[in-house]
């Protein structure tokens, strides 16, 4: 297989002797819908937050377009295109919709976040922005804070304050979280959409969601790979349904 974009090499991280993630090696091929999944404790939050440098490894290495990022900060991955959402919706509650946007765009600017600037200082912004909400079909939201969204609704939010970052590859953690099943399929079809032209690794509990959206699958358990594969090769595998069943539900 050749070099993906984002590769793990031999990745571990262990807390005091508990190895949550165990020489874990991944190839996220470019263009592509890549899942962890797992039973609860099996690692994939752990190697999420490693991939996403929200941790730093024992040991291994991860390498983001042929470069060395393993001891890099997140905030110098996110200007490399490496750019993560979180399982608990991240927006700013009392601005609006589009304020939201405006502010994640600002990111050309560097670390200067205009929060006390009239709405006038945003104004260049507007344009991208829309075209942003309307990606997400938050249109008709713009104008409404972002703290009065439904609970799905704050999730599209969060895509497109991801997408201003304009990433190469996005990581999304567990992108359905406590979601109403008609959210769901709402946001399954938005991650669909916006990952054209782009590398998509997500952590995500509803297989269903996995099987429609992702072109490879890697099961981990225990903090090491189980089985890897698309989902026909994956659900079929013995050893992937006893540590569904065995496990109890999903980290």
């Amino acid at each position: 297989m050749a070099p993906g974009i984002l590769q793990a090499k031999a990745l571990t991280k262990s807390f005091k002797g508990f190895y949550a993630v165990d020489g874990v090696t991944l190839n996220v091929e470019e263009g592509s819908i890549h899942a962890l999944i797992g039973a609860n404790g099996a690692g994939k939050t752990t190697c999420f937050n490693l991939l996403s440098k929200f941790l730093e490894p024992t040991s291994g290495s991860i390498v983001f377009k042929g470069k060395d990022i393993t001891r890099s900060k997140p905030d110098r991955v996110a200007r490399l295109g490496l750019v993560r959402s979180f399982q608990i919706s991240a927006v700013f509650g009392g601005l609006s919709v589009m304020e939201n946007v405006s502010l994640a765009l600002q990111r050309g600017r560097g670390e200067s976040f205009d929060f006390w600037r009239s709405p006038r200082a945003l104004a260049h912004q507007r344009p991208r922005a829309e075209e942003l909400l309307e990606s997400v079909g938050l249109s008709a939201y713009k104008e409404t804070p972002a703290a009065e969204l439904p609970y799905g609704r704050k999730r599209a939010l969060e895509l497109a304050t991801t997408l201003a970052l304009d990433p190469e590859v996005m990581l999304l953690d567990e992108p359905t979280a406590g979601m109403a099943t008609e959210d769901v399929g709402r946001i399954a079809r938005l991650i669909q959409t916006v990952a054209k032209g782009r590398t998509v690794v997500m952590v995500e509990h509803n297989l269903g969601v996995v099987s429609e959206l992702c072109d490879r699958i890697t099961v981990l358990a225990r903090g090491q790979i189980l089985v890897e594969g698309d989902y026909e090769t994956v659900s079929r595998d013995e050893r992937v349904i006893e540590s569904y069943i065995g496990g109890g539900g999903h980290e």
